[in-house]
């Protein structure tokens, strides 16, 4: 912002109290008591100001109010004034007047009008002739009604002032409305595409599956084949493959087995995020429960000391044998780990379209080479001597170590 008078630019000032209680006690003139000289130069008693930008001098007013005031009263005074011009309030053509001549003037005003000029009546007249006038008004006979007329009038605009405001209150409410609407329609259609993704991916999931069950089928069949035809000699199929026990504690499905190098320790990976170790020697019950995945424990793997378990949280955990603690965790994937397998000193790990292949650096994991070119979720590895195989959707593929 800058000053209308000379365009500098405006800063704020702090109101200092002392000076302004200074300020205030000093004496000036009654506003209405100065006039501007005409010669532009004054007496004693002149004194200057600024008037749309041009200088102006003014001097006191022999008739004019004769009080000097104390600056901080200005306001209240000028107020109040008896030499303070005002106008007629009954016509704005009669000639200025000054607030001390005003009720004289009023008894002898010829522009007063009656009371109920704005009902229709056109009398005007001075005091003497209205007095005489309200006698025979035909209009004052009627205030009473007209004064209530008028009541409601403005009930009834101020009634209507509160509906406009209803409405506009509603029309931003309808408006705002309008809005979530929209939204939610997007939310809606943003629900819908995910929905529709999903089922494509149950239908591809299931289809798989159906087929892994027939393979599977196949698989009995065969075997079921060769057991019939004697291929397995004149040990009793019954025997050779009884159960001896079972181990008992997951809270569902067991997707992954892993034997510890001795035998003496088996581990299995559940839908329940825990891998159990289980004593095959001499308790038969379970040692300890694992935890530290987020989603289904898919796979697991062994490598010296160190067990490597691979999940759907997307994380491979490496654990230590001897303690059965966690002492690392890798975030591997950004799709869930499906399998594990370790060769040379090396740990591949298999997720969507992906196999990672990572060095073992005691408890770390190192990545070395990621090998994509798959078509699939990779849901099997084994690894030989000189050969790296991964199990896809209708394909098994052969890589070198």
């Amino acid at each position: 912002d800058k000053c209308p008078v000379d365009a500098a630019k405006l800063t704020v000032v702090v109101n200092n109290i002392a000076v302004a209680e200074q300020i205030g006690e000093l004496f000036i003139h009654c506003k209405y008591g100065c006039r501007a000289t005409s010669s532009g130069t004054g007496g004693a008693a002149a004194s200057a100001t600024c008037v749309a930008g041009k200088p102006s001098v003014y001097e006191v007013d022999p008739l004019g109010c004769p009080f000097t005031i104390k600056l901080s009263t200005r306001k209240e005074h000028e107020a109040t004034c008896e030499y303070r011009p005002v106008r007629c309030p009954n016509n704005p053509s009669c000639p200025p007047l000054l607030t001390m001549n005003l009720e004289a003037h009023l008894k002898e005003c010829e522009h007063i009008k009656c009371p109920h000029s704005k009902y229709g009546c056109t009398f005007i007249g001075n005091q003497d002739t209205y007095e005489t006038h309200l006698e025979v008004c035909k209009f004052e006979g009627l205030k009473e009604f007209l004064q209530q007329t008028d009541d409601r009038f403005h009930e009834m605009q101020l009634t209507l002032a509160q509906k406009d405001q209803d409405i506009g209150f509603l029309r931003s409410m309808l408006g705002k409305l309008s809005e979530k609407l929209d939204q939610l329609e997007k939310n809606l259609e943003l629900k819908f595409d995910m929905l529709d993704e999903n089922q494509s991916k149950l239908s591809e999931d299931l289809m798989e599956f159906r087929r892994d069950a027939s393979m599977l089928n196949d698989e009995l069949s065969h075997i079921n084949a060769r057991l019939n035809m004697g291929i397995l000699g004149s040990y009793d199929p019954q025997q050779i493959f009884k159960c001896k026990g079972t181990f008992v504690g997951h809270q569902g499905p067991v997707w992954c087995l892993c034997v510890y190098s001795t035998g003496d320790l088996l581990f299995s990976g559940s839908s329940d995020k825990t891998i159990k170790v289980w004593d095959t020697c001499t308790t038969y019950k379970c040692q300890k429960t694992l935890e530290g995945h987020d989603g289904i424990v898919l796979a697991l793997c062994i490598q010296g000391n160190k067990l490597y378990s691979g999940s759907a949280d997307c994380t491979i955990i490496v654990w230590d044998i001897q303690t059965l603690q966690k002492v690392n965790t890798i975030r591997a994937h950004d799709n869930p780990v499906c399998t594990l397998v370790s060769s040379h000193n090396m740990l591949f790990s298999g997720s969507l379209k992906a196999i990672k292949v990572w060095d073992i650096v005691g408890t770390e994991l190192k990545l070395k080479k990621e090998l994509t070119g798959l078509n699939h979720w990779v849901r099997a590895l084994v690894a030989s001597q000189n050969h790296l195989y991964s199990g896809s959707y209708q394909t098994i593929k052969v890589r070198p170590v």
